[in-house]
């Protein structure tokens, strides 16, 4: 190469070196300077309000809550209270206690950097204490000849317990700085459950509906969540 192309090429190179060590430098301490931020998340489950609004034959309320213990692993739970009138053509009868959901979320979702966004899979152990009360039945009988036998003596029985595993599903998002919108699904398994005499459980309080044939049972659950940082990471 002659002399004369030599010296513009350094005199280039000796211009675009200190641009190009500076940006290293600003990308490394970008790096360096980052954290995660790990703190308590609390919220409300916005579906429980919002039915309780629209469904005169329901009343419920939940907060829930999670804090990062590593990098995509939570700790997690529910804590709630719910009234529901179950009315079927032969009985119908309220069921009122509170309900608490314990366990952990781990976060699937690879955030880019200065993002805190979930899509998660948590594990529950639920458990709930409530009451119920039968306020109308009916007696079964073949003969149509005579007219139902309907029978409106409230009867209550108290000291109710049920306990299940929940599976959820879900995402949260965060919309304004520490604010988060989320959505998530359930499906639960009954493990236990104490049955009124001569009755049954038509619905639990955190598990929801419940059938004869079946011990699962499932949900849905739409929230509003805010993150309280302690520290970053």
């Amino acid at each position: 190469m002659k002399q004369k192309h030599i010296f513009p090429l350094l005199i280039s190179f000796a211009l675009f070196l200190p641009s190009v060590l500076m940006a290293q430098s600003n990308v490394e301490a970008d790096t360096l300077e980052y954290r995660e931020k790990y703190g308590l998340r609390l919220g409300v489950d916005l579906s429980k309000p919002l039915r309780t609004l629209l469904d005169d034959d329901y009343q419920g309320f939940e907060l829930k809550g999670d804090y990062r213990l590593y990098k995509d692993y939570y700790l997690a739970g529910e804590l709630g209270n719910e009234k529901n009138l179950i009315s079927e053509t032969n009985v119908t009868a309220e069921a009122k206690g509170s309900y608490i959901k314990l366990g952990v979320n781990y976060n699937a979702y690879d955030n880019w950097a200065g993002m805190e966004n979930l899509i998660f899979a948590g594990l529950r152990f639920g458990f709930a204490s409530f009451s119920s009360e039968l306020q109308e039945y009916s007696i079964y009988t073949t003969n149509s000849y005579f007219p139902p036998d309907i029978r409106n003596e409230a009867q209550e029985f108290s000291n109710l317990t049920a306990s299940w595993i929940e599976l959820q599903l879900g995402i949260k998002v965060e919309v304004l700085n520490n604010v988060f919108l989320g959505t998530h699904v359930q499906l639960k398994r009954r493990i236990t459950q104490t049955t009124p005499q001569n009755f049954d459980n038509l619905y639990i309080p955190g598990f929801n509906r419940t059938f004869d044939d079946s011990s699962f049972g499932a949900g849905v659950g739409y929230s509003i969540s805010y993150l309280i940082p302690f520290y970053k990471k």
